[in-house]
């Protein structure tokens, strides 16, 4: 298969050992239709010369890749699922396919699976992935990219020609196998399992591991010393993405311990939405019924979750080290999210008290005036450079109102981002690129109906206009 030279296999986690994998075969389907392949990211990774045969070859058929995996690896892990443990979980329906190396930062990245197959770690289901369900995560990626967060990547979609049997959506509804690009599969789960099978050296070796592949400045001689660095590290990752989530209007839906990585952020999208205006209880999983994971309580949920982690390295560390570990949680989480209202706006930073005051007092206003949330990043984005254009927006009556003075006042101390691009075509139109619940439904109704894939693509460009003008579209994070 032609390579780019750039192309570095990998392959690291296999020095893990059996305990914390299970070698499986994929499934073999039918049929496979090329949906979707992330042509940017492939270039990333030294891939982008493959033919589509070569393509669907390697994600729809999993050939292994040149120097890598010879056999996919089914992850192990446990979790804490709406905060009721669950020691029974796994790669269920994935498993990762290879590992390798970012052409222009030469981080390590999984490409791991969904809808792959059966695993010992099914519990009876098929291992397989709807159609639309790849298409959301899709949509999810690329919306969350050109926001500017942290986001594992789409890589391929192809669709796999079974009839699925689901209870949630119309069946027998249509299959499909994707491709996720991420920085790491190594959970909380995953150490949480080590913990519960009271498996201290494999958890000592889980730990070492992860410091010396993804963060190999923290190591530390003291055996001691190495759990609170590595925690430490965890919470401001973990801090950055929540923020990130806040300042994008994001809603996760199921913010499980099994869905948090250590190395931070966002991945594994099930019931996902966007907010319509700003409000704290909205939720995204219809069977949320408390409102455990909305929206305004997802740092909350991080920090529980990370108090989980911590409880992991308690036989490798002294209970208040880990305390003191998890204190950088709060304060990262601040600054990240001040950091990331800035980065919206467009504008440059001042002080964190300045940057801070205006972040509250914009808050505020989309609390108390439920203005259409990202119309409002829309309009200002440019700071005062936009206050013209913010008065021909459909919401500029509300900018007119007394809630929003404050907010007003606060941007006139900001200069905009040097680096900002008023003039791009995206910014002549009068309303943002959104995806909220309908326009999801929107994009997969012609798809399910007439397999007409033309609204999809054309979300995807309009996403990626987006992602130009904010200067979002070469986000490296992974």
């Amino acid at each position: 298969m032609p390579t780019s030279a750039a192309y570095r296999p990998a392959g690291r986690h296999r020095e893990l050992g059996s305990d914390f994998y299970d070698i499986v075969r994929p499934a073999e389907f039918p049929q496979h239709v090329l949906r979707y392949r992330n042509q940017r990211w492939a270039e990333r990774v030294g891939l982008g010369s493959l033919s589509d045969e070569e393509w669907i070859d390697h994600f729809g058929r999993f050939s292994p890749l040149p120097g890598n995996f010879e056999e996919p690896l089914a992850l192990r892990y446990h979790g804490h699922q709406f905060r009721t443990y669950n020691p029974h979980l796994g790669d269920g329906r994935g498993f990762l396919f290879a590992q390798l190396h970012d052409v222009q930062d030469g981080r390590l990245l999984d490409l791991g699976t969904k809808g792959s197959g059966q695993t010992p770690w099914s519990r009876h289901a098929d291992g397989r992935l709807t159609l639309k369900g790849g298409v959301r995560e899709i949509l999810a990626t690329e919306m969350l990219e050109a926001l500017g967060v942290e986001t594992s990547k789409s890589f391929s979609l192809i669709e796999t020609g079974e009839e699925l049997e689901r209870s949630d959506e119309p069946s027998p509804t249509r299959s499909s196998v994707l491709v996720r690009l991420s920085h790491s599969h190594i959970r909380i789960g995953t150490f949480q399992r080590l913990l519960y099978l009271d498996e201290t050296d494999n958890l000592r070796k889980l730990l070492d591991y992860t410091l010396q592949t993804y963060m190999p400045d923290l190591w530390r001689d003291d055996d001691a010393d190495r759990a609170p660095a590595f925690l430490e590290e965890v919470c401001r990752r973990v801090a950055r993405m929540g923020a990130q989530w806040m300042a994008a209007g994001f809603v996760h839906g199921v913010l499980n311990t099994d869905n948090i990585n250590v190395t931070g952020e966002s991945f594994d999208y099930g019931p996902w939405r966007f907010l319509p205006v700003y409000e704290p209880g909205f939720t995204a999983a219809y069977f949320d019924e408390t409102g455990l994971y909305a929206f305004g309580r997802q740092p909350d949920t991080l920090l529980w979750n990370l108090f989980r982690l911590a409880e992991c390295l308690l036989p490798l560390s002294q209970q208040s080290s880990l305390e003191q570990a998890l204190g950088a949680f709060e304060p990262a989480l601040h600054r990240e999210f001040t950091g990331a209202i800035i980065r919206r706006l467009g504008i440059q930073s001042r002080d964190f008290e300045q940057d801070g005051a205006l972040a509250k007092a914009l808050w505020t206003f989309l609390h108390e005036s439920k203005a259409p949330f990202e119309q409002t990043f829309f309009d200002w984005y440019g700071g005062r450079l936009s206050a013209e254009r913010a008065e021909r927006s459909p919401a500029a009556e509300l900018y007119a109102q007394a809630s929003f003075q404050p907010v007003r006042a606060a941007l006139s101390a900001f200069d905009p981002a040097p680096q900002i691009r008023l003039d791009h075509p995206y910014f002549a139109r009068p309303t943002p690129c959104t995806m909220l619940i309908d326009e999801v439904e929107a994009i997969w109704a012609p798809i399910a109906a007439q397999d007409d894939w033309s609204i999809f693509r054309n979300k995807l460009n309009e996403i990626r206009s987006m992602a130009e003008a904010y200067g979002t579209e070469e986000h490296g994070q992974s």
